[in-house]
């Protein structure tokens, strides 16, 4: 018999599963054979983790209530269901872009709240306008205070797509997906009259210059002007006029963002009375394009435009492509264009028709017929340490027998040779093969410009033009001068502008194309603080022929 206070007879019935158990039986049939208190107590602890391990009953039943479509409902599942399977009892299929509240794997439990949000995703495309710029174009051709319409302003179309999102059919967010433009804005362009005081000065031939995106042109006389392309999106990287000054070839800005297309290649006769541009089925010019001489036909050099600086990955290519009409053909493959070639190269046409090359380590020529380069002279790259690179300048002698060119000079040590600050202006003989220098640290940006060659005597003649770097060390930011010469480097003299006013910025001169009567050199053309300036090359005379500082760009034939 069992001696302790516990009296069986309170203890309970328990179920397990679908029988019963009696502690009060089971204790004293355990306690006959010889059991103690702490054996009873061992037995009794492992019948309470039995019973509490037992699974749950099957057929129990909760309720939960679904908010969906508009709707809320009371479903009743098995105990230990997800949220699926409320949605599955209750004959609501959710969508692939539904959301549900709480998830999808949630177990619930009774009394439990589920919503259902129907997300809905449309497409819808409107037509908005684009509604066109004003330019104003000061006009020194007009007198002070009169204006001009240029150009009426044409509203342009574009297609927007918009992605819209529903939530329960309420639109939750809204976003322009794609757009297409249909039709182009067109400017509305305004000449305002800012006539100057300058006295008009008579000139020869053509001279053209790009003025707050549009094309200008002066014929005879510097007061006989006219604008001949007023698109208002000229980017000045290409402005050229033909030989004969009667084409013009320039560059626009493309529509399209700069990361897929940088500008086009177009042409127009200047000559007209209303100038038609014309398209030269060519785009991502940049380095180079020119007038092939003795044809119509233009060569150009391409570059793939890039998001990261410089804004494009050159080609070093080169096409032709006629005005008359036809498609570009290729003249030169695209190639690595040598250190630096990143940046691309630039070419320069004699007035024969051969073709110079130059890149950051190298000059030559190239041959036109068989596309391949043949190189002349190695050039010292420079290490800019920036996203640009450092080209040669190039420019043929008038009779076709010299090449000018800038040449990276070394430096005194330890300073290397591709952090040389020192630049001269050299020429390379076709005659004797002979390279000698002519101006010694001209500067990077030298850029020499042969005059029309003249008869002297039995000989015929010519000047160079170029510029001279006001701080020698420093000709990458450094302003210029205005220097001229005789081609083999001797009478050297500064023109313009005076050792007491600031220099001009790096650029090309201009040569008058023929000479005028009573004046002892040539016109040599110049952009200074945004205003065309000619200055006689023989008595260094400077006329300024415009005010309104909005020239970037020349070109004179």
């Amino acid at each position: 018999m069992l001696r302790n206070p516990l009296r069986l007879r309170h203890l309970p019935q328990i179920r397990l599963g679908n029988s019963h158990f009696n502690f009060r039986s089971f204790f004293r049939i355990w306690g006959r054979q010889g059991g103690g208190r702490i054996r009873i107590i061992f037995a009794l602890t492992l019948l309470l983790l039995t019973g509490s391990c037992r699974s749950p009953q099957l057929g129990a039943q909760i309720t939960v209530n679904i908010a969906a479509d508009g709707k809320t409902r009371e479903v009743n599942v098995q105990d230990g269901s997800t949220v699926s399977q409320a949605f599955q009892a209750a004959g609501i299929v959710p969508g692939e872009s539904d959301q549900s509240e709480p998830p999808l794997y949630t177990v619930l439990s009774n009394g439990d709240s589920v919503t259902l949000k129907r997300i809905k995703e449309e497409f819808e495309t409107e037509q908005i306008v684009i509604p066109f710029e004003k330019q104003v174009v000061r006009n020194e051709s007009l007198p002070e205070g009169q204006t001009r319409l240029v150009q009426a302003g044409v509203n342009g179309l574009q297609e927007v797509t918009y992605r819209r999102i529903l939530e329960d059919g309420v639109e939750t967010s809204k976003t322009a997906v794609k757009t297409v433009v249909l039709n182009d804005a067109l400017p509305e362009i305004v000449m305002v009259g800012a006539q100057a005081s300058f006295t008009p000065l008579n000139i020869p031939g053509n001279l053209v210059y790009l003025s707050s995106g549009n094309a200008w042109i002066m014929e005879g006389s510097t007061a006989n002007r006219r604008v001949i392309v007023s698109t208002g999106d000229l980017d000045g990287r290409i402005f050229k006029l033909s030989p004969n000054g009667e084409y013009l070839i320039f560059t626009r800005k493309s529509k399209k963002p700069a990361s897929q297309e940088i500008n086009t290649l177009w042409v127009v006769r200047v000559g007209n009375t209303e100038p038609k541009p014309i398209w030269l089925q060519a785009y991502n010019v940049v380095h180079f394009a020119e007038w092939i001489p003795g044809t119509n036909s233009v060569a150009y050099s391409t570059v793939e435009p890039r998001a990261a600086a410089p804004g494009w990955q050159a080609n070093n290519d080169l096409y032709r492509v006629s005005i008359t009409g036809g498609g570009p053909r290729k003249m030169l493959d695209a190639n690595s264009g040598g250190v630096y070639g990143w940046w691309g190269m630039s070419f320069a046409y004699s007035a024969d028709g051969r073709l110079a090359y130059a890149r950051p380590d190298q000059i030559g020529l190239v041959d036109q017929d068989g596309g391949y380069l043949k190189p002349l002279l190695d050039i010292a790259p420079l290490n800019t340490h920036s996203d640009w690179a450092w080209v040669p300048p190039l420019a043929w002698g008038s009779d076709g027998k010299s090449l000018f060119f800038v040449s990276h000079a070394p430096a005194p040590a330890p300073i290397t040779n591709e952090e040389s600050p020192y630049f001269d202006l050299a020429a390379t003989s076709f005659e004797n093969r002979a390279t000698v220098p002519l101006v010694q640290e001209a500067g990077m940006f030298a850029y020499p410009s042969a005059s029309e060659a003249r008869l002297s005597g039995k000989e015929r003649t010519y000047q160079i033009a170029y510029l001279q770097s006001i701080f020698l060390e420093a000709s990458d930011t450094s302003r210029y001068r205005l220097m001229v010469m005789d081609r083999d480097g001797s009478n050297r003299r500064a023109l313009f502008p005076p050792a007491d006013a600031g220099g001009i910025e790096p650029q090309t001169p201009a040569w008058a194309p023929e000479p005028l009567d009573g004046q002892t050199g040539d016109f040599v053309a110049v952009v200074y603080q945004g205003n065309l300036w000619l200055i006689d090359s023989g008595s260094g005379a400077a006329y300024q022929v415009t005010g309104d500082g909005l020239i970037t760009s020349i070109d004179w034939k």
